[in-house]
């Protein structure tokens, strides 16, 4: 008999799809991973059981812990999934941009949610970063994650990602496209697929608001490319240790209506009910097309199912209020 032990055993060795209508316009071959496979339906489900496995290891987490995290969501999933078959307590703190739908879902697997001001510095004792740390102190016998800087982050991708992307493409990927956040996938991944081929383009999918395409090809932090944005799950108003800059090739910026509109296409288009910054990235392959050549073989990480994203971007009033329609 062929039987998972637990959920976690089945994270992981998520398909690889084909795109076709959706980039007719491109020559070249793009393929899609498609993350929503895992459990918790999220390519987060791979670096939250690494960092949980990580943590009991060198003693962070020990037994009837607490696990604190800052997330927007899927981390949060798939820290919950983790702490159900360990037996940990979850506390999570996010913002209040994030979709009602995240947070049910949390709920729903036994975390607590603690919701946040999102038009605030990170700084600011009521941003998700200064609560989280917040609520670590003070909670006895607990364990705060911290994704943005945590290595076990990358290397998740590096151990896993990384080598199916490799093996199912018989190492014949030459672009590897991925939303940025956290950059533990595309840093893992983009250090994985150089190593095996250092011609391999990585290539990060970044939103208006954020501040990582500038610093990347500057070197300058600007504050003054840090505004609200509506696009979930990429993007950042800091720059996690876990992005490595050495190891991506370039940036490439997707506005919210793009994304919101390009989420809904992958529907409507492939039938592939993906999150919102899935729309982001296969819209930024579309925007990179004059980067590949027919022979060419494109990787597009789709991180999330749209599962999350039924009262936003696949909601007609939501999408009309934000002009997107």
């Amino acid at each position: 008999m062929k039987i998972a032990n637990n959920i976690l055993e089945t994270i992981g060795n998520t398909p690889l799809v084909r795109l076709n209508k959706i980039v007719k316009d491109i020559e070249a071959t793009v393929l899609a991973k498609v993350e929503f496979f895992n459990p918790g339906s999220s390519v987060k489900d791979r670096m939250a059981l690494k960092m949980v496995e990580d943590a009991e290891k060198d003693g962070r987490l020990v037994k009837g812990g607490t696990i604190v995290e800052g997330t927007s969501g899927n981390t949060g999933m798939g820290l919950a999934l983790a702490a159900i078959v360990k037996g940990y307590k979850l506390i999570c703190v996010s913002t209040d941009k994030q979709s009602k739908e995240k947070f049910d879902i949390l709920r729903a697997v036994g975390a607590e949610v603690v919701v946040c001001p999102t038009n605030v510095a990170p700084d600011d004792p009521q941003s998700y970063y200064s609560t989280s740390k917040r609520i670590a102190d003070k909670t006895p016998n607990s364990w705060y994650v911290n994704q943005y800087d945590n290595p076990s982050n990358t290397v998740a991708h590096y151990e896993q990602t990384g080598p199916e992307i490799w093996d199912q493409t018989n190492g014949k990927i030459t672009h590897f496209v991925v939303g940025v956040g956290t950059g533990g996938t595309i840093s893992g991944v983009g250090k994985y697929l150089k190593e095996k081929n250092p011609n391999i383009k990585i290539w990060g999918i970044d939103t208006y608001g954020s501040v990582f395409k500038k610093y990347h090809e500057t070197g300058i932090f600007d504050e003054n490319e840090i505004y609200p944005y509506i696009t979930e799950g990429i993007g950042e108003d800091i720059l996690p240790e876990n992005v490595d800059f050495n190891v991506i090739d370039s940036f490439e910026k997707v506005t919210d209506k793009d994304a919101a509109i390009f989420t809904r296409k992958l529907a409507k288009e492939e039938g592939i009910f993906a999150g919102n910054s899935c729309g982001a990235a296969v819209r930024g392959v579309i925007q990179l097309k004059d980067h590949f050549k027919k022979e060419d073989v494109v990787v597009v990480l789709l991180h999330d199912s749209g599962s999350r994203y039924v009262g936003k971007m696949y909601n007609d009033d939501w999408m009309k209020k934000n002009n997107f329609l």
